[in-house]
């Protein structure tokens, strides 16, 4: 009697000592997830604003001006520049790409020159030249599938600056 009496007390600790544990996680995935909901609402409402080169506002955006606007709406300052974002966050591999996502592309041959947001679904949201603020396919065979360089994720990365 005495034995079962001590496991279960022992079973108890464990199982309160896992709850205790676990918690902390739990919550900030469920803040992550609702942050990442509004991030991508919030970029998907501004399809199609038109391009702006060196573009900030809704008066027109660059992608970079894009994703630092969308960011900012959300606390988060990212750096201006797709080489900059580039240099921040954390880097994640294609098949583990999660919505909320910086996507980073080659278009002039020369590194990170576009970048977006990842919105799930092999799909991401950016500002093009030709399209504005627009959705497209993350592996198109014809442009953005064969100039895809990586992937970062910037959601509680210690590189980004949350906003005052």
């Amino acid at each position: 009697m005495r034995i079962l009496a001590h496991a279960q007390k022992s079973f108890v600790i464990l199982a309160l000592s896992f709850v205790l544990f676990v918690t902390p996680f739990i919550s900030q995935a469920q803040a992550s997830s609702h942050d990442t909901v509004g991030l991508i609402d919030t970029a998907t409402s501004l399809k199609g604003i038109k391009y702006k080169y060196g573009g900030t506002t809704t008066a027109g955006f660059d992608c970079s001006g894009f994703i630092q606007y969308v960011f900012k709406k959300h606390d988060l300052n990212l750096p201006r520049t797709t080489s900059g974002m580039h240099a921040t966050g954390v880097k994640v591999d294609k098949a583990e790409l999660a919505a909320g996502d910086l996507v980073f592309f080659n278009t002039t041959g020369k590194g990170v020159s576009h970048a977006g947001i990842y919105v799930g679904d092999g799909k991401f949201v950016h500002a093009s030249t030709s399209k504005g603020v627009s959705v497209d396919a993350l592996d198109d065979p014809y442009y953005w599938g064969k100039r895809y360089i990586g992937a970062k994720r910037i959601n509680g990365s210690s590189d980004v600056a949350f906003a005052k």
